[in-house]
């Protein structure tokens, strides 16, 4: 299912803390940095904080500025962004800012949350998740209900934690203001806990006055059934290499992407590559490594359109290519249709092969596009 974009916003100390444990919260940005703060807050469609983060810091998660507010009016979207929380408990204050300022507001609770939060009289929609949390619910909920395309995740800690090792986060942007707490009572951002591997990939650092922004995202494929936000990210990528395909009457524009474990981009192809006219995306990208890289075994192919089962061109179609290569798992936009070969099942192939084969139909049209005059 799709998810919004998840955007995690956070600043910490130069030792890694949150805040300290005074009575007050601590201010680690500066001023032109919270202003950047309110400029993300204006361009996304929710804002969500945990219900720890209510109850410490009281905040009203508003765009501050009168110029933002108008522009998302003038494009036709609320004045403020919807405004989220999480709770498995339901344990809220009515009376907290979070709820009497901004405009709509919605908690996702459990089915005991849901009860306590309406005999609390909690002034916000409330969504059940079922006996226990489940992010993937949420972010489903988020995105086909409420129709949240971009969400900005502000805290506390253990938010962004359960975020990231659940391979829900597209994306990290972590300020680091120049101080010390030392205050092993204090909150951390990130907790123990079974991260994904690899090294995030850095986009950006940028001084704002005396604090350093840095912007990261996660590379490394999800494993398992489970798409994580790495994977949608690879995955666009192979749909928009199929763009770069010679057009052709008698065969797809396909790309594809093969990524280590770690999040390391190990090789790319496209349909046609090179000025080869019958080269496929897989069989142009693998063709790229040695046959025995002991990478592949724990590697993830992504490709635009599923791996063929038959071709003419060739002795080898390119799902019995993966198989020889020892991949165990792909990723892939949309399902091979009957314009060239009936009933043709790559997906079926390399599943029954052991292979884990994961669709993710939101990018279909992507990976459709430059195939349209194929198609009718």
């Amino acid at each position: 299912m799709p998810y919004p974009y998840v955007l995690l916003s956070a600043a910490v100390s130069l030792d890694g803390f949150l805040d300290d444990t005074g009575p007050d919260r601590l201010l680690l940005s500066s001023p032109a940095d919270f202003d950047r703060v309110d400029a993300v807050r204006a361009s996304a469609d929710a804002i969500l904080v945990g219900a720890g983060t209510i109850r410490a810091d009281n905040p009203r998660l508003l765009v501050n500025s009168p110029e933002r507010r108008a522009a998302r009016t003038a494009a036709g979207r609320a004045e403020y962004p919807l405004k989220v929380t999480v709770t498995a408990t339901g344990d809220l204050d009515p009376d907290a800012k979070f709820w009497h300022t901004g405009g709509e507001k919605i908690v996702y609770t459990t089915d005991e949350g849901v009860r306590r939060a309406h005999d609390l009289g909690i002034a916000a929609d409330t969504v059940s998740l079922g006996t226990d949390l489940d992010w993937r619910l949420l972010l489903e909920h988020l995105h086909d209900v409420r129709g949240v395309r971009r969400l900005m995740v502000e805290g506390g800690g253990t938010v962004h934690t359960q975020l990231l090792q659940l391979g829900l986060a597209d994306e990290l942007q972590l300020v680091l203001a120049p101080l010390f707490v030392g205050d092993p009572k204090a909150p951390r951002l990130f907790g123990p806990g079974g991260y994904q591997a690899g090294r995030l990939r850095l986009l950006e650092t940028r001084r704002i006055e005396d604090v350093v922004l840095m912007r990261y995202e996660p590379t490394a494929p999800g494993t398992g059934g489970s798409a994580s936000a790495a994977d949608r990210h690879w995955l666009r990528i192979a749909c928009e290499l199929a763009a770069d395909c010679p057009p052709s009457r008698t065969a797809f524009s396909v790309g594809a992407v093969v990524v280590a474990a770690d999040g390391t981009e190990l090789a790319r192809g496209h349909s046609r590559e090179a000025g080869d006219p019958v080269v496929h995306a897989e069989e142009a990208a693998l063709a790229k490594l040695p046959a025995d890289d002991p990478r592949l075994a724990s590697a993830t192919v992504y490709t635009s359109l599923e791996p063929c089962t038959h071709r003419a061109s060739r002795p080898h179609p390119c799902a019995e290519l993966i198989l020889r290569a020892g991949v165990r798992r792909v990723v892939t936009a949309w399902r091979e249709p009957d314009t060239f070969v009936a009933a043709a099942d790559g997906t079926g192939m390399l599943r029954e092969a052991g292979v884990e084969v994961l669709v993710l139909g939101e990018y279909e049209g992507l990976a459709k596009a430059p195939n349209g005059h194929l198609l009718g």
